[in-house]
Order: structure tokens, then sequence, then C-alpha cells
């Protein structure tokens, strides 16, 4: 038989953010939720294809789409999880020089600022979509990238580190498209430092 998950909206406590309204946050905790709640709706209906513990193939194109649709939703869910986890009111602004982030960058990028440029260079690409710095775990070593519909741009094997948000619904309510720079800025105020350290030491 066919295992459903059934996921449910996690609760991040965020108000107050320095640079990003209680508004903005609000409406991205909808947008979240509605990621979870079609991640658990698809995980459903292709449930519905197994007979006996296999795909009615009568239908194999409807299965199809629904598994890709999947792939967007559920990336989605998780992508603002790790979002919403590295944030927090009154950040560190910059990691301490001795947490294992710093020590991480110096031997990927030498220097935190020479990362931070490369992650906000990245986060400036035209469109819309994610950026995240990964750890390859074959090496320890740092890098950033784009990521543009949830699930289109992850590097297999990596673990995201830090990740930013950067499609337009999470700054147009308090920057307009043109000025992305100023929201990215603030999301560097918000960093949860330790959070992305825990990721590096699970």
């Amino acid at each position: 038989m066919f295992s459903v998950a059934s996921y449910k909206p996690r609760h991040f406590n965020l108000s107050g953010l320095e640079g990003i309204s209680d508004k903005t946050l609000e409406m991205h905790f909808e947008l979240y939720e509605g990621y979870v709640q079609q991640t658990n709706n698809l995980t459903e209906k292709i449930a519905g294809f197994f007979k006996e513990g296999q795909v009615d193939w009568d239908k194999v194109l409807d299965y199809s789409e629904l598994k890709r649709r999947l792939g967007f939703e559920y990336n989605g869910m998780i992508l603002h999880e790790y979002y919403f986890e590295n944030l927090k009111k009154e950040g560190n602004g910059m990691p301490s020089p001795q947490s294992l982030f710093s020590q991480k960058v110096t031997g990927s990028f030498q220097t935190y600022e020479a990362w931070k440029n490369d992650f906000i260079a990245v986060g400036k690409m035209r469109g819309v979509g994610w950026a995240i710095c990964y750890l390859n775990p074959a090496n320890g070593q740092l890098s950033n990238h784009w990521i543009t519909l949830h699930e289109v741009g992850n590097v297999a094997g990596f673990t995201p580190i830090l990740v930013m948000d950067v499609w337009e619904h999470a700054f147009l309510l308090d920057y307009p498209p043109s000025e992305r720079a100023k929201y990215i800025e603030a999301f560097f105020s918000n960093i949860n430092w330790d959070a992305v350290d825990k990721r590096l030491n699970p």
C-alpha cells in the first residue's frame, strides 16, 4: 500500500523583525500554509492512483503531472521552513568570528565579506527564486546558489545552510521590486546565526 504522510504548518514567532513588517510576515505565513495544504492534497491524490501497490498505467499522464507538481509544492514548504528558521528578532548582525559558519566561510571564501558579497549578488539576480548557501558534505566547502521554482537548481546531496526567499511576496509590501537590495539588507539584519551553525553541525 502507498503510505500517505500528512504535514502540519509550523509556527514561527518572528514579529518585530527589522525592515520586514509583520504584515509581510502574515501574508508569507499564509502562503507557506498553502504549500503545506497542497503537499497534503497532492500526496492523497497520488495515493489514489495505486491499486494493489502499483500505479494504474491507464492514467499515467495524470499521475505524472501530480508528481511533478508535488516537487514544487513540497520544496516550497521545506524552503519556507528553512527561511523562517534562520530569521529572528534582533538578529546577530554578523556571525561570531568563533562560530562554525565563520570557520567554514574562511575555508571557502577566505573572508566573510567575500562570501557575503557573493551571496548578495546571487540574491540580486533577475527573476524570482531563492538564494541559498549550501554545504558540500564531501569536502566541507560552502557555495552560494540561485534556486528558481523551489525544485529547480537545488544541488543534489548538498545541505542548505542559509536560505533567503527572493520571490517578490517576501518583500513587496515593504519595498518595490526595484529596491530588492534594501530587503536583502533587512534580511541580513535579522539572521539567526545560531540556527545556521546548527545546520552545519546537526
